[in-house]
């Protein structure tokens, strides 16, 4: 198997390593520790990854808070942070090693639609400046349509769909188009197989 165009097997710890430092996870709530500076937060992955001075390591979290629109905020603790700027803060952390491939869990949950519309054009200016690759995991269809080259739909614990925004939009599959409309899904259940549920047979 292949990762970042590179083999991968992870079983070997030196492999797994090596491609996690290219990696980049927002976690849905943040994830910051609250006991650690907005600055501290950031660069927990430098310290864990990398062997660099105070210094630099300083300059490189000021700039990763300026990418994220949150400059001078290194010295606040995540508690005097709003839920949106908690949301920058997390990116900021996970930009700082410079990664080939982000992951964002759910970016606009519980955010009011101005700033989950600010994080949206965030996630895409990153893109166009850095070159990563945005993974976007969410339940936010606007914010899905406004940033993303493709999707993929799921339901039922399958894959429903993969393709472009067009694509997706113009499927003629019913749980696809329900899912898009914010439609009820009306199968009508098998009598003999909710019978054989109630009775374990």
């Amino acid at each position: 198997m292949k990762l970042l165009g590179k083999p991968f097997d992870a079983r070997h710890p030196e492999n797994l390593r090596q491609v996690r430092r290219r990696i980049g996870v927002a976690f849905q709530g943040g994830a910051l520790l609250s006991s650690l500076t907005v600055g501290e937060n950031i660069r927990l992955p430098l310290r864990h990854h990398a062997r660099l001075d105070e210094s630099t390591m300083a300059v490189m979290t000021r700039m990763k808070l300026e990418m994220v629109n949150l400059p001078g905020t290194e010295n606040l603790m995540p508690a005097q942070l709003s839920g949106g700027m908690v949301k920058r803060a997390a990116l900021a952390r996970a930009l700082i090693m410079d990664p080939a491939l982000m992951f964002f869990d759910e970016p606009s949950a519980g955010l009011d639609p101005v700033t989950s519309a600010e994080l949206d054009e965030l996630i895409l200016r990153l893109r166009e400046t850095t070159g990563t690759t945005i993974v976007v995991v969410t339940h936010e269809l606007e914010s899905t349509f406004s940033i993303a080259d493709r999707i993929t739909m799921l339901g039922g614990g399958k894959v429903l769909m993969s393709g472009s925004v067009d694509e997706v939009r113009n499927s003629s599959d019913p749980q696809i188009q329900n899912l898009l409309n914010r439609r009820p899904n009306r199968e009508q259940p098998d009598p003999d197989a909710y019978l054989r549920r109630l009775t374990g047979s």
